[in-house]
């Protein structure tokens, strides 16, 4: 099965973030690999709490950047 994980940088806290809504997974950390890291391991833990199969999960990682001009 595939996720799509949102990472992004949250200014005002000082940590990454990660969010997928269908796993359902909200994680942050201090360092973008750490976070990876926890989401690797997070995942198939989380799946398996919700009865949803842990086989054959790919994760596609994909980054957000909000910002205000003007």
């Amino acid at each position: 099965m595939d996720y799509d994980i949102t990472v992004s940088w949250d200014i005002s806290a000082g940590v990454w973030c990660a969010v997928c809504d269908s796993i359902p997974l909200a994680l942050e950390s201090n360092s973008f690999d750490a976070l990876i890291t926890r989401v690797k391991i997070a995942t198939p833990e989380i799946l398996a709490m919700n009865g949803k199969c842990c086989e054959n999960i790919r994760l596609c990682f994909k980054a957000v950047h909000w910002e205000s001009v003007a």
